[in-house]
């Protein structure tokens, strides 16, 4: 595709390029302190959760004996009292942990998101204005400006700087800071469907209503109470509707890309002008 303004695409680089470009730029996120506590949360996830599949497709035979009170040392992979059952167990309770981290943690930041689009639910156009009703969903626009776009956003002046911008429009992100770059191509994204922006808050927010269902079967009962479907029940919810919502920003944010483009990186620079020459 030729833009009216100019602008080329970056190049497609050498799968052996990109992968030392992305290589190089996780090690240098990862020597933050964000990037490490990340990286070695998702380490534990997933040790912790190769170990517990492994456990569970019987990839452990040894573990499979257990000292029964009345018939001595006995090989049954499902008795309650085996090393299997056990580590099941452990395994079991150190991920719910640490789903709790993302499940709990983000608490403040998700019920935020939730009062910011009730309010906007709420609030009359009719009784307080589209400045007063637009003003929540402003807010969230501006914490996800990579892939969320206000209604009217696609009729901005694609060269005019956010500081230059009119504070009361509606169609600009609050703080207008954050209002998105100029787009590249010299497009902009069409508005983001608002439902979208519900759908993707209300998967957060369920997720940590089924994080604190799973807390209460694995803190409130012992092993041998609790019912079996329940810990397979409550981790296959949380972690889905958590991956959906996160799949429906990510298609967004690559709508997004597609129509104002990127910026190209020093790499892309360096072999568009080789190109060239």
């Amino acid at each position: 595709r030729v833009y009216t303004n100019g602008y080329v695409p970056p190049p497609k680089l050498p799968w052996k390029t990109s992968t030392a470009n992305a290589l190089r730029g996780f090690w240098k996120w990862f020597l933050t302190p964000v990037g490490f506590l990340v990286t070695l949360y998702g380490l534990n996830v997933v040790a912790w959760g190769g170990m517990l599949f492994l456990l569970l497709c019987g990839a452990a035979p040894a573990m499979c004996w257990a000292d029964d009170s009345e018939q001595g040392w006995v090989y049954d992979c499902n008795h309650i009292d085996s090393a299997r059952r056990r580590w099941i167990e452990y395994n079991s309770q150190t991920l719910n942990a640490l789903f709790c981290v993302t499940g709990f943690g983000l608490i403040p930041w998700r019920f935020r998101d939730l009062y910011y689009i009730m309010a906007y639910r709420m609030i009359s156009e009719r009784k307080h204005g589209k400045a007063k009703k637009m003003q929540p969903l402003r807010k969230l626009a501006g914490h996800y400006r990579n892939w969320f776009r206000l209604p009217g956003s696609d009729t901005l002046d694609c060269e005019l700087g956010a500081e230059h911008a009119a504070p009361q429009t509606a169609s600009i992100p609050l703080p207008e800071s954050k209002r998105p770059i100029d787009p590249p191509t010299g497009h902009r994204a069409p508005p983001t469907a608002i439902w979208k922006a519900d759908f993707f808050i209300w998967c957060q927010v369920w997720n940590t209503f089924f994080q604190a269902c799973l807390c209460g079967f694995m803190w409130g009962m012992n092993r041998i109470e609790r019912p079996s479907w329940s810990t397979g029940l409550f981790v296959a919810l949380a972690c889905g509707i958590a991956g959906i919502g996160g799949i429906v920003s990510y298609i967004e944010g690559r709508r997004v890309k597609k129509v104002e483009g990127v910026p190209p990186t020093a790499a892309q620079l360096a072999a568009l002008g080789a190109d060239q020459d």
